[in-house]
């Protein structure tokens, strides 16, 4: 990660950021559409909130004059900066270092993240984690590879048999479960919102997932895979390739014309699956975890 002497010293204008209300949404989506993929996570969220203001989930800041943006900021379970220069993200930093920590991480393109938190480490630090290079991958086209045709959407009757993979993925690849501080209803809710939507899909066979991922961001330009997961016993046999394959057709034809997904630089095994698909890196995001 940066040190200390490495970061930019950021400079802003806290009386330049406001949050932005539903009627700046429709404005906010455009500035965020030069660069769907990077930008997916933050123009899902202004997507949904369009139709359902309550789905923003957070507050929206938005950085210059009236309109006229040089940054966006997503302040939710997530902190996400967009498309930020720096005096945008020096404004971002100001006024969640006077809010205090709310989230569970920052993620976002590196460069903006790597800026917030050398401003926010001192009086939000330290972090448990930091992952600083993490490729993010975008296919545009059907996939260079065969499907699965095993893979499908998942039904609402099989959420239970969904939920432990889920569990077990995110604990895999956050280091903490997520619902270790509860009875986990919030977490199961949003799987099965997936669910609902179409969002998830899997290989289940004689009652086991054997490969699963949903598909949870959508903005009219992108769309973002989360969740990849292979069943343990079965990782290396290549299931992930053609899962992904039948993924990728199915998120172009129902959501999106671009489908992304972003990745940990040291899991080769599922770079290596993605480029078979026919992912190209499109840039690097980072996060920070609380």
């Amino acid at each position: 990660m940066t040190t200390h002497a490495e970061r930019p010293a950021l400079k802003g204008t806290v009386s330049a950021l406001r949050v932005l209300g539903v009627a700046d949404l429709p404005a906010a989506a455009a500035y965020l559409a030069a660069d769907p993929v990077s930008n997916v996570f933050v123009a899902s969220r202004i997507e949904g909130a369009l139709g359902h203001s309550w789905r923003l989930g957070g507050e929206l800041w938005g950085y210059g004059q009236g309109r006229k943006w040089s940054g966006l900021c997503y302040a939710g379970a997530n902190l996400v900066p967009d498309a930020a220069d720096p005096a945008a993200l020096a404004a971002f930093a100001e006024r969640a270092r006077r809010r205090g920590r709310r989230c569970s991480s920052i993620v976002g393109p590196r460069d903006q993240v790597v800026s917030l938190w050398g401003a926010l480490e001192e009086s939000w630090g330290p972090a448990r984690e930091v992952r600083d290079n993490q490729p993010v991958m975008a296919i545009s086209a059907d996939p260079a590879s065969a499907g699965d045709p095993k893979v499908r959407p998942v039904r609402e009757d099989e959420l239970d048999l969904l939920l432990p993979a889920c569990i077990d993925m995110f604990t895999e690849e956050v280091g903490v479960s997520p619902v270790a501080s509860g009875d986990g209803s919030l977490y199961r809710a949003r799987v099965r919102e997936l669910v609902l939507a179409g969002r998830a899909l899997a290989r289940i066979e004689d009652g086991r997932v054997l490969f699963k991922a949903e598909i949870g961001s959508v903005s009219p330009q992108a769309c973002q895979v989360q969740g990849v997961w292979v069943h343990p016993e079965l990782r290396g046999q290549g299931l992930a390739a053609p899962g992904m394959a039948t993924v990728v057709r199915y998120a172009r034809s129902r959501f999106a014309p671009t489908v992304s997904l972003y990745v940990n630089d040291f899991n080769e095994p599922a770079r290596r699956a993605y480029e078979q698909v026919g992912f190209a890196r499109r840039g690097t995001f980072a996060t920070v975890l609380f």
